[in-house]
């Protein structure tokens, strides 16, 4: 998968410390971190996806689970809880046979 990227350069080492060596350096690692940081488009003609949760619990915006069999996306206005249940009883009921 590309992300069209322009990858930092990263020279060959002098065999001196040398002070503008190290800051290129030091600014190479800091584009390359920023770059691995930031979302990017993403284009692919194979997906896969396994072990999704089947509740939105604990995700970011965004993220995907899956539910009854469809792949949902995790939206901060619409929650798709854990354990959605109850039960409930009023009185007692009596059963005879004869």
């Amino acid at each position: 998968m590309s992300r069209n990227l322009i990858l930092p350069f990263f020279a060959v080492p002098p065999t001196a410390y040398d002070q503008q060596y190290f800051a290129n350096l030091t600014r190479s690692f800091a584009v390359y971190m920023e770059q691995q940081q930031n979302p990017g488009e993403e284009r692919a003609t194979r997906l896969t996806l396994t072990d999704l949760q089947t509740d939105d619990s604990g995700l970011e915006t965004g993220a995907l689970f899956q539910q009854g069999g469809f792949v949902k996306i995790t939206l901060s206005n619409s929650p798709h809880v854990r354990g959605s249940t109850g039960t409930g009883g009023v009185g007692t009921v009596t059963v005879t046979t004869t």
